[in-house]
């Protein structure tokens, strides 16, 4: 009989401990801890156990020199949905393993059973739910009209060991997990979502998936923080980690790459959730940029980079007199450090003090500001509020704030001002560094330092 020990793991975070206690000290949470019995027994990685998982199990390997490896690009086939294939970097390359994970009703599932009908056209595919039931999955496909559902397998299973035995016996080559918290490894004898049982599933899919060279797309869900579910092992073992969240008016999904062992990190696309399914968003600038004919005092749109591509938002900024003693400071989809930098600057550099405003700060649409070149147009919306005088809506602004004053360039200058032509924009405050180039159907305003941004602004409000 296999010699067991006891583990204390903290169910929100993963972190390990040798006893149990009352908090977590890696993520502060209460009550969090429990304890599990494990055998002591050989990985995930290495034997599942069953003869299903025998075929690799044992796989033999070699040391060899790097020179000697064969280099060579890594084929990609398509999901079938072509922003999901820019996210991932060109589409889904064979043999990797894929987390999706997101809020209750984001649309998980549905994006992945469009894609698995896609796919299915061209490749073996395998659907396997542990969650509903297969006459659920098969409602839901209809309702979508999913193509090819007559080539889609499909089986509720929650042991790996099975799951790997219908993966040989089907000879799939793409294979969906819905979800990773419902499986579970015989060997283990923790509960379906421990983290023990999350890690060992993970990790024996993963080395059945590099070794058999079959893809998976696996379901993941997140805790009360909007992190992953599970232990931090789990976002190490995948080769890429995806969220699916909603904006802020439910319209829209949005779709960010936080980990991609095959393309940029950084990506995002947008999903519009309908009666039949995700419909693509091949402009999600002109979603962000849906404002009234009206010009408002304290709204000013800006370009960010998404990966790949720029995308043009709207920043809203609110100053009113305070009524207290300490003033307000609220930002919601921007950094409120970087906040607090702005108005200190501005006060500092351009004489504009506002110690006794209540200063707000909103981007439209629930989009989450990540990079720097906002800085400017924060600071002019802000600026636009305190003198409620209104930029006029083809005016762009974009440019990162120094601690002196100063405006510097941001990347991917050109192709943010040639995206703001496209959309209407004729004119464009933006860092000196970046106006070296003049582009047809845009007027540069280059500024250098907060003095000339605040000049440019006299000039364009009128």
């Amino acid at each position: 009989m296999a010699k067991t020990k006891r583990a204390y793991v903290c169910s929100e975070c993963g972190a390990d401990f040798p006893r149990w206690q009352g908090q977590c000290n890696a993520c502060a949470a209460w009550n969090t801890i429990t304890e599990f019995t494990i055998p002591k027994t050989k990985s995930a990685l290495g034997s599942v156990g069953g003869g299903a998982a025998s075929s690799y199990a044992g796989a033999s390997t070699k040391v060899q020199k790097l020179s000697e490896v064969e280099s060579k690009d890594l084929p990609r086939f398509s999901s079938g949905i072509s922003e999901l294939d820019r996210v991932l970097g060109g589409g889904i390359v064979p043999g990797s393993v894929l987390l999706l994970c997101g809020d209750p009703g984001a649309g998980k599932s549905t994006l992945l059973l469009q894609s698995i009908g896609a796919v299915a056209g061209a490749r073996e595919a395998l659907y396997v739910s542990g969650e509903e039931s297969i006459h659920q999955i098969s409602q839901r496909a209809k309702r979508l009209s999913t193509p090819n559902i007559d080539k889609i397998q499909v089986v509720a299973e929650t042991s790996v060991e099975q799951i790997l035995h219908h993966i040989q016996e089907q000879k799939a080559e793409f294979v969906i997990i819905d979800s990773i918290q419902t499986m579970t490894v015989a060997h283990n004898e923790s509960a379906a979502g421990s983290p023990s049982q999350v890690k060992e599933s993970a990790a024996a899919l993963t080395r059945f998936a590099k070794t058999e060279g079959v893809t998976f797309m696996i379901v993941g869900h997140i805790n009360k923080d909007s992190n992953v579910a599970g232990p931090m092992q789990l976002i190490h073992i995948v080769d890429g980690l995806f969220a699916l969240s909603s904006t802020s008016d439910e319209k829209f999904r949005v779709l960010r790459t936080s980990k991609n062992r095959f393309g940029a990190d950084s990506e995002s696309c947008f999903f519009a959730m309908t009666e039949t399914g995700m419909k693509q968003v091949k402009n999600p600038s002109a979603i962000f940029l849906s404002r009234s004919n009206k010009n408002h005092a304290g709204s000013v749109c800006t370009t960010l980079w998404e990966g790949t591509r720029p995308l043009l938002v709207e920043i809203q900024a609110l100053c009113n007199q305070s009524l207290t003693e300490v003033p307000r400071r609220l930002s919601v989809g921007y950094d409120s450090n970087r906040l607090a930098m702005s108005i200190a600057v501005l006060a500092r550099h351009g004489g504009v003090m506002l110690s006794d405003m209540d200063i707000f700060v909103n981007c439209v649409g629930g989009i989450r500001i990540e990079e720097t070149s906002a800085d400017l147009s924060v600071l002019l919306a802000i600026f636009s509020s305190f003198k409620n005088a209104p930029i006029p809506q083809d005016v762009l602004v974009f440019g990162e704030i120094g601690l002196n004053g100063d405006i510097r360039p941001s990347a991917n200058g050109v192709e943010r001002i040639r995206e703001a032509a496209k959309q209407g924009f004729t004119r464009a405050i933006i860092p000196k560094a970046n106006a070296s180039r003049s582009l047809p159907g845009i007027e540069i305003i280059p500024v250098e330092d907060l003095q000339e941004a605040l000049g440019a602004f006299e000039r364009v409000a009128g």
